[in-house]
């Protein structure tokens, strides 16, 4: 019998053991999938908007209890950890209510002796893998849709965060939903690997690092079915000259280091106008220098622990990495005496003289860090912005929205913001370019996904 332990970063104590399923539970989750997905697609739209809505009900009751035990597995503080139930319910109720419109069918104009439409057909099964840095929210993004679309889905959690996947299942289970149209798995990843190459999966939704979407990419080949894949970014962010530095500085460092940096549409690169550059750069520093790091179990503290020590670890050899190549560093981590190698706790980091040669510009840091680049004009802006493997969002702050927006056209990123940065609006399509991913999720374009079109073409007799 194999164990799955999640090790809590707030303490490195084992907060979570869950056995891991065997490959007879995994075929016994199949075959219910499978079954209940033939009944499940024949049920009424409205019946479904019925029992997703009373899951959504079920599980934003519990607020308090799912907050906590957040923060217990991923680290964020409590004080904010209550926002991803709020974001939860917004992403699952906006995409209930368009499902009726995004799924109906495409009537086309009049012909003489026929009928023809375009029907929107359930895939079947779906296989959704979840990440651990916003564990119910990135997972909503895929359940809710899935199962309105008249798809059975099969969920497979961090091993980070098991009991989010548990959450989901009690709030399904609560509202009634048919048997073995939602479940849950604890995989290893060669199961997970295996159930992803299995033929009775139609679709897999995946979000994780660019090696675990290669993973998916290789174990799907061949099959021809869909994936959704996000992959994280290098985020950046542009701040013209005409901004309001007052709301510029804490809009963007929000972006930067909100959840421990551990966002993937997190900034990571700012690109500042060099006219007000050092007064960004000192409006900065003391917006990093008012976070308290520290137990994110206290109400008190604003900046959590990484994941896991390695993340730190990580993130601490890109920041040594960069000043030994000249980049200047303006947080005294010793003033952070929880922040030592090897430990989950990081000191936040801002770093200047930086550029594109270094890793903290050029890789996906995932943690409390970002570089600031002067640069003389917009051109010079997009062009940096645009030098990255990644293009999942992308920002730029100004009080020309006109010349923001035209800005925002020449960005490689699947969203583009002004004015705001790190945040997903569900009425929206939430999609990468590069290596942040392909396919979309969200929005009516995202049912487009979790549907096939069915042409009917009927001559009268």
């Amino acid at each position: 019998m194999a164990i799955q332990k999640t090790i809590s970063p707030v303490d490195g104590s084992v907060y979570v053991e869950r056995e891991l399923a065997d490959p007879a539970r995994v075929e016994a989750a199949l075959e219910r999938a499978v079954a209940a997905q033939r009944a499940w697609r024949e049920t009424s739209l409205a019946e479904r908007a019925r029992l997703c809505s009373k899951m959504v009900d079920a599980f934003v009751a519990r607020r308090d209890e799912l907050a906590l035990e957040l923060t217990w597995q991923m680290g964020r503080p409590i004080a904010v950890a209550g926002g991803e139930i709020g974001g939860f319910e917004d992403r699952a109720r906006t995409m209930i209510a368009m499902a009726e419109e995004a799924l109906a069918p495409i009537r086309l104009a009049d012909k003489p002796g026929f009928t023809r439409y375009i029907s929107r057909e359930p895939l079947g099964v779906s296989f959704i893998v979840a990440p651990w840095n916003f564990p119910f929210m990135t997972a909503v993004n895929a359940v809710v849709p899935a199962i309105m679309a008249g798809n059975a889905v099969i969920l497979k959690h961090s091993a980070q965060t098991p009991l989010c996947a548990e959450r989901f299942q009690q709030a399904f289970d609560e509202a009634g939903l048919p048997e073995g149209v939602f479940q849950h798995l604890h995989l290893s990843h060669d199961a997970a690997e295996a159930v992803i190459g299995d033929s009775r999966i139609a679709h897999v939704s995946f979000t994780g690092s660019v090696a675990g979407g290669a993973m998916v990419e290789r174990n799907a080949a061949g099959r021809f079915i869909a994936t959704g894949l996000e992959l994280g970014g290098k985020d950046p962010a542009y701040i013209r000259a005409d901004v309001n530095l007052g709301e510029a500085v804490p809009g963007v460092m929000d972006g930067a280091f909100f959840n421990s940096g551990q966002s993937c549409c997190g900034i990571e690169r700012i690109y500042v106008h060099e006219s007000i550059f050092d007064d960004f750069v000192e409006r900065a520093v003391a917006w990093v220098r008012q976070l308290r790091l520290g137990n994110p179990t206290d109400p008190e503290i604003t900046l959590g622990p990484l994941v896991r020590p390695a993340a730190a670890d990580f993130v601490r050899g890109q920041v040594e990495e960069a000043v030994a190549a000249g980049a200047k560093a303006w947080i005294d981590p010793g003033d952070y005496p929880l922040s030592r190698p090897g430990s989950a706790y990081l000191a936040p980091q801002v770093l200047t003289d930086v550029d594109h040669s270094m890793r903290v510009m050029s890789e996906e840091s995932f943690g409390p860090v970002v570089g600031i680049m002067p640069v003389a004009s917009d051109d010079e802006a997009v062009r940096l912005m645009n030098d990255s493997n990644f293009g999942l969002t992308a920002a730029v702050f100004t009080r020309d929205l006109a010349a923001g927006e035209a800005l925002a056209a020449r960005l490689e990123a699947g969203t583009v913001f002004t004015n705001r940065c790190d945040y997903l609006d569900p009425e929206l399509a939430w999609t990468g370019v590069k290596q942040s991913g392909r396919g979309c999720s969200l929005s009516r374009i995202g049912y487009e996904t979790l549907t096939r079109p069915k042409s009917f073409h009927l001559k009268h007799a």
